[in-house]
């Protein structure tokens, strides 16, 4: 059994210590990963100066904080990068900007401006998909409706996602694909059997994660809650429909063109200075209407004037 708790760190710092590395760069913000590399010998540790680890680190970055006193809302995306950039090179600015809250939906990061997600689809990946598409009897142009999520706040209503699939299935004649991971499968079942079309439960035909990149990189359209197939989808061009709440989306902006992925919130109204997080009943995903997730899938179809 792995080492759990305060014997966590040691035991992960017994593994790096034999490989000698020169420098570590920490892209998680937790106190253990910290102790870690510097348990390991680690002589240069970059990370962000958060959560009073920053004793431990040899280089420490700043994450900005908000007026309120919590830390501002940055992508990780630029998270990400601002950590990378200090490891290429050690006179980097060590502080982090917030980014102004103009948009509720999506903020700037600081990834240059041509920059775009990429992922690569291999031999062994297609061989997957064409298995599930034998066995789920897949033909013709495609919807992926990812309905699950680790948190279950985070989840649109099953029921609308019955409903959002026969519209997709009636209105544009597409096949309806519920994704989800092994543990989904109860919530796609669910969902296909309060539809009134036919829509394919992908838990139930081996689906992987490598058949998911092949489908997700076909497909027409992605309705998905605030979760990974979302990335994979962007990186693949899909388009996307994106739903939110009661977490932030900004949080976790994407290099995507506004055109290719919309993203919906549960509550309009609130100010962009506001962030939905610190409105939890007033941002549930719940009040994300359907109406409005139909909308949004329309245009992403091109099918709005």
């Amino acid at each position: 059994m792995r080492p759990s708790g305060v014997m966590g760190p040691k035991h992960a710092a017994g593994k790096l210590r034999p490989r000698r590395y020169a420098r570590a760069l920490l892209f998680t913000g937790s106190f253990s990963t910290a102790l870690a590399v510097r348990i390991a010998g680690i002589p240069d540790r970059i990370g962000y100066d958060r959560d009073g680890r920053g004793f431990l680190l040899t280089q420490r970055l700043r994450p900005p904080k908000a007026v309120s006193g919590g830390w501002a809302v940055v992508p990780a995306v630029s998270y990400y990068w601002h950590a990378a950039s200090a490891l290429i090179d050690p006179d980097s600015p060590p502080g982090l900007n917030a980014p102004p809250l103009e948009d509720p939906r999506r903020v700037r990061t600081i990834l240059p401006s041509d920059a775009s997600m990429s992922l690569p689809i291999s031999a062994t990946d297609r061989a997957e998909a064409d298995a599930v598409r034998a066995s789920a009897n897949i033909t013709g142009p495609t919807a992926i409706l990812n309905p699950g999520g680790n948190n279950p706040a985070k989840r649109w209503p099953a029921d609308r996602f019955a409903r959002l699939a026969d519209h997709l299935a009636e209105a544009h004649g597409l096949a309806v694909l519920l994704n989800g991971s092994p543990a989904e499968a109860d919530l796609c079942r669910g969902i296909a059997d309060a539809a009134r079309t036919d829509p394919v439960v992908l838990p139930d035909h081996a689906h992987t994660l490598g058949s998911l990149k092949v489908l997700a990189a076909e497909a027409r359209l992605m309705v998905t809650n605030d979760t990974g197939p979302r990335h994979i989808a962007a990186a693949l061009g899909t388009p996307l429909v994106s739903l939110f709440g009661p977490t932030d989306p900004r949080w976790t902006t994407i290099p995507v063109p506004e055109s290719r992925e919309a993203i919906l919130i549960a509550d309009g109204e609130l100010p962009p200075g506001e962030v939905s997080n610190d409105h939890p009943e007033r941002c549930r995903i719940e009040n994300i209407p359907l109406d409005a997730v139909i909308l949004a899938s329309d245009g992403m179809l091109g099918t709005i004037d």
